[in-house]
């Protein structure tokens, strides 16, 4: 008996076992992206159910933003709404739900806001070119 005998099963082994690795790996970065995407969604709507509760006088437009965030899988962790001149901000941070592997819970950020309407079409940049 050769000492090389059983070398290449050894060899093929450790090259399976590599391989699983990677796979499992690569499972758990494609399943963070979705995740980070589901959550980035989460957070543009909880954004814009905050604007239309401003839009609409609610007392408590992050109210809206946490159960659009939580109809949509995550946690809303912050919500601001500001004021300036030119019309109220909404600003929302939300939690993913799932852990997304070794990554843990993702946050993601949206704003939304409203504007004031122009009397003046070309101001609004909607007037017929001429």
């Amino acid at each position: 008996m050769s000492s090389e005998e059983g070398a290449a099963s050894v060899a093929a082994a450790a090259v399976a076992g590599l391989l699983v690795a990677v796979l499992l790996l690569v499972g758990a970065g494609g399943r963070a992206v979705a995740i980070g995407q589901r959550t980035a969604a989460a957070a543009d709507l909880a954004a814009l159910a905050a604007a239309s509760a401003v839009a609409r006088l609610v007392v408590e437009p992050c109210s809206w933003a946490s159960r659009s965030a939580a109809v949509n899988g995550a946690r809303l962790v912050r919500c601001s709404v500001e004021h300036p001149v030119d019309g109220p901000t909404v600003e929302v941070v939300v939690r993913s739900g799932p852990r997304a592997g070794p990554w843990g819970h993702l946050q993601r950020s949206a704003r939304a806001g409203l504007r004031p309407v122009s009397a003046d079409p070309a101001a609004t940049g909607l007037a017929p070119r001429r």
